[in-house]
């Protein structure tokens, strides 16, 4: 098979959940010996980078702006792509989505493949003509799209619920360490194995890391609080969040991190907070699973299908509820590292990248089993008449 993704910023990813999937589907499914394309964007990814792994990278540019840059570069791929034979495309989050329909009406053979991941127009960062734009942009990848594939059950039921699809559920994955770092690349923030609270996010409204801070100030421990990430496009918040956050010298903003550090900062913690108020599977969260970590969670639906029993939750936004977690694991290493082991094996047992790639396949070939000229042709006819309910 061809294929190409579009609406991720470009691999290799050094930030951003989607960019991280699409770079642990696309390198693998290269590796299986399919032809695989990822566009790029020049303000993430070298223009002069022209493959990865096996994969072949397309720069196109966009509009640098907070609410053009994906949309932008996601119509340049679109029409593009109309011309590289591919067999299928696979878009990434309902913002590209919005575009979806491009292959698919002009598209002489290709087929249309989409990941809901999650919900964005929930995301406190969005305004209100770019959160109508976004739930068009849901409702034009599960209109337009051969085969949708979701990261999560509970998204599973909305868009059987609200579209009448059932969608296979396949998750993201982790990668599973086969042995751990050591803390020399922490020397940095004077970091110890065990001692510090990790979180890794965006520094964005919704994944909650004001509830974080603010409990963390409650606790009477020793042990550091490691925030790990930068804004996008939330430079209030950001200001915010280390305006209060300045009265604690033991609470340590990292920025962004990657490769072996990042790897470290994950081994090496007592445990790894995501208090996010909506979500949808976060890699973050299945990478300090993936590394043995005792999790913490806020009770939203995503959350509690990644952890299952193997982690702590606590109720969405409430910080007293959360510093009793916090208090609770801190005071019990036994409990910790029992959680940490078990976050482990459901990690192998249930968010493989291999496992995942190659379901991810199945689903191509699905949508590629039932292409004959009649049946576009029908199809054809029917995807006109569904563009005019979008507008």
């Amino acid at each position: 098979m061809k294929i190409a993704f579009i609406g991720q910023k470009g691999i290799p990813a050094h930030v951003g959940g989607v960019e991280r999937y699409v770079e642990e589907l696309a390198v693998r499914l290269a590796a299986f010996g399919h032809e695989v394309i990822v566009y790029t964007r020049p303000n993430y990814t070298p223009k002069e980078l022209g493959s990865y792994k096996g994969v072949q990278l397309i720069s196109l540019p966009s509009i640098g702006t907070k609410h053009l840059d994906a949309i932008s570069h996601t119509l340049f791929a679109s029409l593009d792509v109309l011309r590289r034979g591919v067999d299928v495309v696979h878009y990434q989050s309902i913002g590209p989505a919005l575009l979806a329909w491009i292959p698919k009406l002009f598209g002489r053979r290709l087929k249309v493949v989409s990941t809901l991941q999650c919900r964005d127009y929930e995301h406190q960062k969005w305004g209100a003509f770019a959160r109508l734009m976004l739930k068009l942009g849901e409702r034009s990848m599960c209109r337009f799209s051969d085969e949708l594939i979701v990261a999560t059950k509970s998204i599973a039921n909305h868009v059987k619920d609200k579209y009448g699809i059932t969608a296979p559920v396949i998750p993201n994955g982790a990668t599973i360490p086969t042995q751990e770092s050591g803390v020399a690349a922490l020397s940095a923030w004077q970091l110890n194995k065990n001692g510090y609270i990790l979180a890794v996010a965006r520094l964005i409204k919704h994944k909650g890391l004001d509830y974080l801070v603010e409990a963390y100030g409650n606790l009477q421990t020793d042990k550091k609080l490691v925030i790990v990430g930068d804004g996008a496009f939330t430079d209030d918040y950001v200001a915010e969040l280390k305006a209060r956050a300045a009265k604690n010298e033991n609470i340590i903003f990292t920025g962004t991190q990657q490769g072996e550090t990042l790897a470290a900062l994950f081994d090496n913690a007592y445990l790894f907070v995501h208090p996010s108020e909506s979500e949808g599977l976060s890699l973050a969260l299945l990478e300090a699973m993936a590394r043995g970590k005792a999790v913490v969670v806020s009770d939203i639906a995503e959350n509690i299908e990644a952890i299952g029993k193997a982690g702590a939750a606590f109720s969405n936004k409430d910080v007293n509820d959360l510093t009793r977690v916090l208090n609770n694991l801190l005071a019990d290493f036994d409990l910790s590292d029992r959680l940490g082991s078990a976050a482990r094996e459901r990690a192998k047992q249930l968010y493989d990248w291999e496992i995942i790639s190659e379901k991810t396949a199945e689903v191509y070939l699905a949508s590629l089993s039932a292409r004959s000229l009649g049946a576009k042709l029908r199809n054809l006819l029917t995807q006109v008449s569904r563009i005019i309910p979008l507008f």
